[in-house]
């Protein structure tokens, strides 16, 4: 990690997520970085996810003809709080079962902004 990364932990327990500002998804991205942070939200291309506790929120949704995607909602493993969501691609059609989420392989990252803080630990 380098001295201008900043690690995050959870804006309501203090938790580390291991969170850093090198994953985060903000060159090459032109007015929609802008726009998402605008919109309180922080893309990340990796995550630890044993610092969250994981729920399907929505099992899988169209995102053009023939492809689906994952979309899980990540909790704050200490105290339950909604951090962000994680994307990635579904199996199959996926047409009525929950694709184990274990499975997906995650693309993206999102987390609302107001769920984070810089951690101490720097």
């Amino acid at each position: 990690m380098s001295r201008a990364d900043v690690s995050y932990s959870c804006g309501s327990c203090g938790y580390p997520l291991n969170l850093t500002s090198s994953s985060r998804i903000a060159s090459g991205i032109g007015s929609e970085f802008h726009e998402s942070v605008k919109n309180g939200l922080i893309s990340f291309l990796s995550v630890d996810l044993s610092r969250f506790t994981q729920v399907d929120q929505v099992h899988c949704f169209p995102v053009s003809w023939g492809r689906y995607r994952l979309k899980t909602k990540l909790l704050c493993r200490k105290c339950g709080v909604h951090i962000g969501y994680g994307y990635g691609d579904a199996p199959a059609l996926c047409v009525f079962d929950s694709p184990d989420s274990s499975s997906a392989a995650y693309k993206k990252f999102t987390v609302k902004i107001r769920a984070v803080q810089p951690s101490e630990e720097c």
